[in-house]
């Protein structure tokens, strides 16, 4: 059976990557750490190993039950995994948010300036004067030190306990709704209460990203997991398909940012 027949075109590499270290652990019996993962490449990592591999467990961590971007370990069934076998480091810094406004994409970009790749990074918080990220052991020490200024904030970050973590978990409102199809545009017309036109508008205007990348098909198919974001209206998540009515129409659980 053409295992690729499950997933998505684009995703075909990432499935052969997943493939090479689950053969890897299977091999040499050495315990294997992604980068950071997105939630759709953690739902590709599920159906691929998932729970009922017998040689091997599958662990996922981002520093907090409720993160988003995760880490994941491969490791032989007999191994035994903590928080500390994901090499996760917790950066925190203060800036005076009465003169200066900063939004998740400024921090990002800031990062991201320093030559950082994504992957490198974890969740991200800004809000009420505290900038918080999730970060791999490996370059943390590197940002401490070059990272001192975002957009007009003067910035030093310093290392902080994982107990010291925001959350967004409180954040997300779910609600249960019914959508034409399981397009890209009828699922953000109906999360984001705007028209079917207005929507397909922001997605070729590259404005709606699926899974932290930009889709321009107002075509594309959203699956379970996938989480979305709109700019300048939030983001949001498809938690479950659950179904089709009689009328064919999807009806869907998703969870929105406030």
């Amino acid at each position: 059976m053409d295992i690729y027949q499950h997933f998505r075109k684009e995703e075909q590499g990432f499935i052969d990557q997943v493939l090479s270290w689950k053969e890897q652990v299977e091999r040499t019996f050495v315990l294997k750490l992604t980068d950071f993962l997105d939630p759709r490449e953690q739902q590709i990592i599920e159906m691929l190993i998932g729970t009922s591999n017998d040689e091997l467990k599958l662990y996922q961590f981002g520093g907090a039950e409720q993160s988003e971007r995760k880490r994941v370990v491969i490791a032989p069934y007999y191994e035994v995994i903590t928080n500390n076998s994901f090499q996760l480091t917790l950066l925190q810094a203060t800036y005076q948010d009465k003169f200066v406004t900063l939004e998740h994409r400024d921090v990002m970009g800031a990062f991201l300036s320093l030559g950082i790749i994504r992957k490198k990074l974890g969740d991200i918080y800004v809000k009420d004067g505290t900038i918080q990220i999730i970060m791999t052991d490996d370059i943390a020490s590197y940002v401490i030190t070059n990272l001192t200024s975002i957009k007009n904030a003067t910035i030093r970050f310093e290392e902080k306990t994982s107990n010291s973590l925001l959350t967004n978990a409180a954040d997300w409102v779910e609600a249960e709704k019914t959508v034409s199809s399981l397009r890209l545009d009828a699922v953000v017309k109906e999360i984001y209460r705007i028209s079917r036109k207005d929507a397909s508008d922001l997605i070729t205007r590259q404005y709606v990203k699926v899974n932290h990348r930009v889709v321009e098909d107002a075509k594309f198919t959203v699956e379970r997991g996938d989480l979305i974001s709109v700019r300048g209206k939030g983001r949001s998540k498809l938690l479950t398909i659950n179904g089709q009515s009689k009328k064919d129409k999807w009806r869907i659980t998703t969870a929105m940012m406030k």
